[in-house]
């Protein structure tokens, strides 16, 4: 009898009792890198080299889902802070500076059945000066309708943001923590200063290049977002058109809330095909689409290079493969007596490749997955340093997305793949 004849006999003989050898080539060859990989091998360093392979790639992989949960934590927590000051639309003259008649804009715009509010804002930058301090700012002119579209009440820290002052002449001004910082907040009066749009400048009298308004400090805000925190300033509507020069009803923009339940995007899409060309219509993510970027951008980036570090883990399990093929020799020599192929015996290490890459892959997700979630629940790891000045947390933030363990599994697959690949290399010269 031939060893094909007695390989075949022996495949044939099991028939009555389900068992992989009846499955095809490829179910056999998996049965045998299984045994072969969790099998006690002839010496003890395969054993611990084996071990050290796997483990290297759960390291890895849990720190990829770390990483990407914290930066997917520190995201959400961007998009809460901006929605606390940033309108779900906000609609802006295409190529204007301002928007001519912004108060029939905004009541043409409140007529739609999923606008809530919508309220015309004025901004440009000033100059604010208080005795001998004087800094640079960016002045808000925003109306009531406004401070609801945002609930920009909810970021007062200190006092209250008021419409007018009766019985004197000056105006409001709610101040950011950072020009509340820089100025005397309990001064009677701070002016605000900027050029004047139009009109000649006289060198004998500078100071009639610029416009002036007269505003006394009624309320400090802090919206934990520091581009608004360093340097705005919210003062009446009325007031900032007086400063600018502006005598109609002139905008720089209009902030837009919609109904709750509406779809950002669709009806940023609605508005933007009824208004035409004229105007652009940003949702809160474009709104700030440079900030986001930055995040997604740093994210993904850290991500290719942890990558990289997990395919450098990789080599451990080709020089563990190597060794099993080497250490396992005359069991080919066996199974190529008993009839098997030489594609079988190759298919047997291709096989264990992938099964290394899987099995400390699927580890380390596990791993990371948990580490995450306690970290999302308890909140073990605090930031330390000047991290939390500026932001209302005292944890590392993290938040786990199924999208990104999926990608992540993609590509521990592909590095399996690519691993079963090289391992065919010096199989086939062995074999």
């Amino acid at each position: 009898m031939t060893p094909s004849t007695i390989w075949r006999t022996s495949t044939i003989s099991s028939a009555s009792n389900p068992d992989p050898a009846e499955a095809p080539q490829s179910m056999l060859a998996l049965r045998i890198a299984l045994r072969y990989l969790l099998s006690k091998k002839s010496h003890s360093a395969v054993n611990v080299i084996s071990a050290i392979s796997v483990a290297g790639v759960a390291v890895a992989t849990a720190a990829i889902v770390v990483v990407l949960s914290v930066f997917n934590g520190f995201d959400s927590i961007a998009r809460r802070q901006f929605s606390r000051i940033d309108p779900d639309l906000l609609v802006t003259p295409a190529a204007a500076k301002v928007i001519a008649d912004s108060d029939s804009l905004a009541a043409a715009l409140e007529a739609m059945p999923s606008v809530a509010v919508a309220a015309p804002v004025l901004s440009e930058r000033a100059l604010i000066v208080e005795g001998g301090n004087q800094t640079a700012i960016v002045v808000d002119g925003i109306s009531p309708e406004y401070r609801r579209a945002v609930s920009l009440d909810s970021v007062v820290s200190d006092g209250l943001i008021r419409d007018s002052l009766p019985g004197v002449d000056v105006y409001p001004a709610a101040l950011a923590i950072g020009v509340a910082a820089a100025v005397n907040v309990n001064a009677p009066v701070i002016h605000i200063y900027t050029p004047r749009r139009s009109g000649r400048i006289n060198p004998a009298n500078p100071a009639a290049s610029f416009s002036e308004i007269a505003v006394a400090p009624t309320a400090i805000i802090r919206t934990e977002r520091m581009e608004y925190d360093a340097d705005h300033v919210a003062v009446p509507i009325a007031a900032a058109r007086s400063l600018l020069g502006y005598y109609g009803s002139e905008a720089s923009s209009v902030a837009v809330a919609l109904k709750p339940g509406s779809d950002a995007e669709a009806e940023a899409g609605k508005l933007a095909q009824a208004l035409g060309p004229d105007y652009r219509v940003d949702t809160r993510e474009r709104q700030q689409k440079e900030g986001f970027r930055m995040i997604a951008i740093e994210k993904w980036v850290t991500f290719m290079m942890l990558v990289f570090i997990l395919v450098i883990a990789t080599f451990n399990i080709i020089s563990t493969l190597s060794l099993m093929v080497i250490e396992k020799r005359d069991n080919m020599a066996t199974l190529r007596f008993l009839g098997a192929t030489h594609r079988l015996v190759r298919h047997i290490f291709m096989l264990q490749g992938c099964l290394i890459m899987l099995a400390g892959g699927l580890v380390g997700i596990i791993l990371g997955v948990a580490l995450a979630l306690a970290q999302q629940w308890g909140g073990f790891i605090k930031l330390g340093g000047d991290m939390t000045a500026g932001l209302a947390l005292h944890s590392y933030p993290v938040e786990v997305h199924a999208l990104d363990i999926v990608i992540l599994a993609a590509v521990i697959c592909l590095v399996a793949a690519a691993t079963s690949q090289i391992t065919l290399l010096f199989t086939r010269k062995i074999d």
